[in-house]
């Protein structure tokens, strides 16, 4: 199964974790927004973009220290093996920093969803999907349903590059 991953940090240079989004390909997600990150390592644009959509949404606040039993847990209720997609290799190097030494066992690795993002079909659906009210860009739960939105178009229009087994993986 695909878990399509976007995560928010503070800074390309001093990065630490703010939130996480998840989604399955089947449309189950999963979102958390970390209390105590540090605000000063915020750049600009992530004070103005990221910050200002926090604390929206309900039972997402989590500690630092909470937020790896919280994402275990989530895959745990997945019946299933996952590979996490992302865009961004930063995304997946977050979210293995966040479960720090006990990764799941049904995690299988990486798909790098970056040349699909490049695609016009993927850019299309993600764009409509941003569109939306109450579906903000730089949020880690709406672009993380983007990335699933592009992947469905890719797979409608007939080119389907999910992977077909854990060799397909990058990382």
């Amino acid at each position: 199964m695909l878990v399509f991953l976007d995560t928010e940090f503070t800074d390309f240079i001093d990065c630490e974790l703010i939130s996480i989004g998840m989604v399955t390909a089947e449309g189950r997600d999963f979102y958390a927004e970390v209390q105590d990150f540090d605000i000063a390592k915020c750049n600009q644009f992530v004070r103005g973009a990221v910050c200002e959509s926090l604390g929206k949404a309900a039972n997402s606040p989590v500690s630092r220290a909470a937020l790896p039993e919280r994402i275990r847990a989530w895959f745990s209720s997945l019946s299933t093996d996952a590979l996490v997609a992302c865009d961004n290799l930063i995304d997946w190097e977050l979210l293995l920093d966040a479960l720090g030494d006990d990764i799941p066992s049904n995690i299988i690795g990486r798909y790098d969803l970056a040349p699909l993002a490049q695609l016009p079909q993927f850019q299309r659906a993600a764009a409509a999907y941003h569109a939306e009210a109450g579906h903000p860009w730089h949020h880690a739960l709406h672009d993380a349903h983007a990335q699933r939105a592009g992947w469905l178009a890719i797979r409608a229009s007939g080119n389907d590059d999910q992977p077909s087994s854990p060799a397909d993986r990058s990382s």
